[in-house]
């Protein structure tokens, strides 16, 4: 039998798919704040490890394998700026007040833009330049950076210079 490896594509939209999920449910829970409290703490962690696994593995390697790939770059660490505005929003207020529910607000917004521009060209344009055993080397990486990191330990949900992240990765 063969081993089956992670490729990073496939791991990014299945990531994709349960950030949608989770907030059309988080949605539903407008009035049950300690629900939503805990689900967002959930969606929020691992929306800071899905971005920092991206600014680790992905988008390097998009810089590398995809000729003028700077700035699709540069807009999506950007996108990851804008969440993690809207997840410090939301970290500032109290949890289902309205300035909490603005917060969420803005992360999802500024996710969902985010998800359609990397399905719409990053992610195709690197399926275009990436061989299958790159992408599954990647995806491994990937998955140990998520494991690595659970509940977003160890990271600090600051933003990323998108100029400067590109200098440095390109």
């Amino acid at each position: 039998m063969t081993d089956l490896k992670p490729d990073i594509v496939r791991l990014i939209l299945s990531d994709h798919e349960t950030f949608r999920a989770t907030f059309a449910q988080l949605a539903d829970l407008r009035d049950e704040p300690q629900a939503a409290a805990v689900l967002w703490g959930e969606l929020a962690a691992h929306l800071e490890v899905h971005a920092s696994a991206e600014e680790a593995h992905f988008y390097p390697a998009l810089l590398q394998k995809v000729d003028g790939s700077e700035d699709e770059t540069k807009d999506a660490i950007h996108d990851h700026d804008e969440i993690r505005q809207g997840i410090r929003r939301a970290a500032a207020a109290e949890a289902g007040s309205d300035e909490w529910w603005a917060g969420i607000q803005d992360a999802r917004e500024a996710n969902d833009e985010h998800l359609a521009e990397e399905e719409r060209d990053d992610l195709p344009d690197f399926l275009r330049s990436a061989s299958v055993e790159d992408r599954q080397e990647l995806g491994a990486l990937f998955t140990r950076f998520k494991d690595e990191h659970p509940w977003a330990a160890g990271l600090d949900y600051s933003d990323k210079d998108p100029d400067e992240f590109v200098k440095q990765n390109g």
